[in-house]
């Protein structure tokens, strides 16, 4: 079936016919009372499922941004599923906590970042914003006296979001998902291409949570983050980078001088399944301050087994999580740096 698929990919409709759509109608029944036999599972999602998928790895397709799939990256996403490892911790699934610093190790190398930072492998950007930001919110009120895992945020110090007026709608769902308030957000005005305006920037202190971004989802436009850092962290600010759209530009040479500065901020979020094609989903949290990380999604419980390699679940917010960065690996191996 999987073959037939890719075999088939020129000659798929982009998006499904309306009688694929209706025929999905037939799968609309109570849970069955006895088994099924699993071949004629498979061969009715076959027949209902396949005419209805939006072909987005095909090469007439030019909706959203989203990536295709090297088939490195599919193979070997077909053997992470075979293996089947769930990676909250070293003792679970060392081969995951192993490529994961390794990978964590080769991002650095080829954004330019500092050594220090530390990388969390997540769903998507969306997670990997929230992550970040709620690193920094955490910090933030660490750095002011309040433990936010102890004490929630009733009576906490207020924490400010500074963000563009042209910021995307994951950086928007990850504030309100922080508790935060989308209400709360000063917009920082952008000029014709979407760029923060750096001398419409508010006044920064030690509250502030700024987020920036790296690739406008309408322009590909990159905020001045450089300039913006330096104000902000002579305020003791945090800033946060949503890199969906345009952190990978990084790694070019060519593109260096455009993205300078980037490497001050505290976090920066970006995935794998755009620009790199690793297949869905593929989203990194890098975060130049590793405890931060570690504190902001660290948990306890009398089974847990600690150890003193990498256990996954410490640097993003879910314990049980595939094995995702095991394809990510096999495509940065695979392209290296020039390929990138």
């Amino acid at each position: 079936f999987a073959g037939h698929y890719i075999d088939s990919l020129e000659e798929r409709p982009v998006f499904p016919g309306e009688k694929s759509l209706q025929a999905m109608h037939a799968l609309v029944e109570p849970l069955p009372e006895n088994p099924s036999d699993p071949f004629l599972v498979l061969d009715q999602l076959q027949e209902i499922g396949a005419p209805a998928v939006v072909t987005q790895t095909g090469g007439r397709y030019f909706g959203f941004v989203n990536g295709g799939i090297l088939p490195v990256g599919l193979a070997a996403r077909w053997m992470a599923d075979v293996w089947d490892q769930n990676t909250a911790h070293y003792v679970m699934s060392p081969i995951n906590s192993h490529l994961e610093e390794i990978c964590e190790r080769w991002i650095v190398s080829l954004l330019g970042f500092p050594e220090e930072t530390a990388a969390g492998f997540v769903s998507g950007t969306t997670i990997a914003n929230f992550s970040g930001l709620c690193a920094g919110r955490n910090e933030l009120l660490r750095r002011r006296g309040w433990d936010v895992a102890r004490k929630g945020l009733y009576g906490a110090p207020k924490i400010r979001v500074v963000a563009s007026a042209d910021s995307h709608a994951a950086v928007h769902k990850s504030i309100s998902m922080l508790g935060l308030g989308s209400e709360n957000v000063e917009l920082v005005p952008v000029d014709d291409q979407g760029r923060m305006r750096t001398d419409q920037m508010p006044k920064l202190d030690e509250a502030a949570l700024v987020i920036t971004q790296a690739g406008n989802v309408n322009s590909g436009a990159i905020d001045p983050i450089g300039q913006i850092c330096q104000h902000a962290h002579a305020s003791g600010s945090w800033v946060h980078v949503d890199g969906a759209f345009g952190l990978w530009a990084r790694a070019l040479p060519s593109m260096r001088k455009t993205c300078d500065g980037i490497e001050m901020a505290d976090s920066w979020s970006l995935d794998a399944h755009k620009t790199l094609n690793v297949p869905y989903d593929s989203g990194i949290i890098l975060c130049r301050h590793r405890e931060a990380l570690m504190s902001a999604f660290k948990a306890s419980a009398s089974y847990f087994q600690w150890s003193e390699h990498r256990d996954s679940m410490n640097f993003r917010p879910s314990m049980s999580a595939r094995a995702r960065v095991i394809e990510l690996w096999a495509v940065l191996k695979t392209l290296g740096r020039q390929g990138v």
